[in-house]
């Protein structure tokens, strides 16, 4: 998936990092919040990245830990990058929301376990938005955190602030 390749190469191309390395900022950074990426998917996209020339590994060890692999973007990396960063952002936008999914089946069950249903989503938005406003204001003063990625927080805060008014506005419909 190109979205994966993107994420592991602009890591890669700010520093070298190890596979685990990568998969703790995915972590850190709440990246697996707002693209489709796990921790399996991470090491299997270092791997195929490596394959494919775009990386390359080294074997380092710090100290007494254990060896492991650090890798570094190669030029061909980098011209993988810059030829994503230019297609991704040239591509439709597309909004996939799991949710949706049972919104298009609610007319397929009586009207109480609609409203079940829509509780249950509304309750989830609401804990999302709880969590991304939690995460802005631990992370607005700390200069590691690069501001496109407190842009992104901001856009997912305000995502999920307008389908909270959706949900409102489609409860009220329904009702």
């Amino acid at each position: 998936m190109a979205t994966i390749d993107l994420i592991v190469l602009g890591m890669l191309k700010q520093e070298a990092l190890s596979a685990y390395d990568i998969q703790k900022l995915v972590e850190y950074r709440n990246i697996s919040k707002w693209v489709k990426i796990s921790t399996p998917s991470i090491y299997k996209k270092v791997l195929q990245l490596e394959g494919k020339g775009y990386i390359k590994g080294s074997t380092v060890r710090e100290g007494k830990m254990p060896e492991k692999a650090v890798y570094t973007l190669t030029e061909e990396g980098n011209m993988e990058f810059e030829k994503l960063m230019m297609e991704i952002s040239a591509s439709p936008v597309h909004i996939f929301l799991d949710f949706n999914s049972v919104i298009v089946n609610l007319p397929s069950l009586p009207p109480q376990q609609q409203k079940i249903c829509l509780s249950g989503i509304e309750s989830n938005v609401r804990t999302l938005k709880a969590y991304l406003e939690k995460e802005m204001e631990l992370k607005k003063n700390l200069t590691e955190i690069p501001e496109t990625g407190k842009a992104v927080l901001h856009q997912q805060l305000i995502l999920a602030q307008a389908i909270e008014k959706w949900i409102d506005s489609l409860k009220e419909t329904l009702s």
